[in-house]
């Protein structure tokens, strides 16, 4: 389990989940999980074209994330959110079975690309897969305060000179970074569980930020991980492994959740996500 094509699997994994624990609880936390489903299924139609064309499917992934990316966060200022998200995933997906239809030897790598190959990862796609997750960290951790106070209190960002539209937009972007990374590793169907999943789990058990965010990645880690040992042992696909334990993880939260308020002096009011 630990030799051969499986320490691949292993080191992209843990990659993977530890960006997918970060990013995604900026995700749960500013609502945007129907950004964050968006823009990883219509840059698969990205990879499709660059497919077609010859070219590398990172290219491809990679410049339709970006474009989502730019364009919801251009278009949300001048119209509902959910509507223009919608309206993009639509366009892409649209294009993505244009150049389907277009290709007639594509079945091994779009299916990869929509389910993730992460047993099939090579030596060669750790680099890239670590450079961008260290990009995803740092932006984050640049945009740390900021994204928090645009998240729990738009108000009083826009009151200190913030604006919560260029905030959104530089967060799609880190979304986008961390689609390219992820996709060709778990699938564009799959990401999208991973970044919710632990994240929500993780803010039913603790409303301090920071162990939120901690929590989210260990659950992160531990869901990618025990996905991949039951998969060796059971020759079952792994992202089914992965949408279970990180539904599992988000069931047991939420029943913390019931158990922890029926312990609450009634008349307590609840507590609210903490800085720090």
């Amino acid at each position: 389990m630990f030799t051969g094509f499986m320490v691949n699997a292993w080191e992209a994994a843990t990659i993977v989940a530890t960006v997918a624990g970060v990013v995604g609880f900026f995700v749960v936390l500013r609502g945007s999980a129907f950004p964050a489903h968006a823009i990883p299924n219509g840059a698969f139609a990205g990879a499709a074209g660059a497919n077609l064309i010859g070219l590398n499917p990172l290219i491809g992934l990679g410049v339709f994330s970006l474009g989502a990316a730019f364009g919801i966060g251009a278009l949300s200022r001048r119209g509902r959110k959910d509507a223009v998200t919608a309206l993009a995933l639509v366009m892409m997906l649209a294009l993505g079975a244009a150049f389907l239809s277009l290709s007639t030897q594509y079945e091994p790598e779009i299916f990869s690309l929509l389910f993730g190959e992460i047993l099939g990862v090579s030596s060669s796609q750790i680099l890239p897969v670590a450079l961008l997750g260290v990009v995803c960290i740092i932006a984050v951790g640049v945009l740390y305060r900021r994204l928090l106070l645009t998240s729990l209190a738009p108000d009083i960002a826009a009151a200190r000179g913030l604006r919560p539209q260029r905030v959104e937009t530089a967060f799609l972007i880190i979304v986008a970074c961390a689609t390219t990374m992820t996709v060709p590793v778990v699938g564009a169907l799959l990401i999208f569980t991973l970044l919710i999943g632990p994240a929500a789990a993780a803010r039913c058990f603790t409303n301090r930020t920071e162990r939120a965010m901690l929590g989210s990645v260990v659950i992160a880690l531990l869901t990618v991980w025990m996905a991949i040992a039951c998969s060796y042992e059971t020759n079952w696909p792994v992202g089914f492994y992965v949408s279970v334990f990180s539904a599992s993880w988000y069931g047991i939260g939420r029943a913390y959740v019931a158990w922890h308020t029926t312990r609450v002096v009634l008349g307590e009011p609840p507590a609210s996500m903490e800085v720090g």
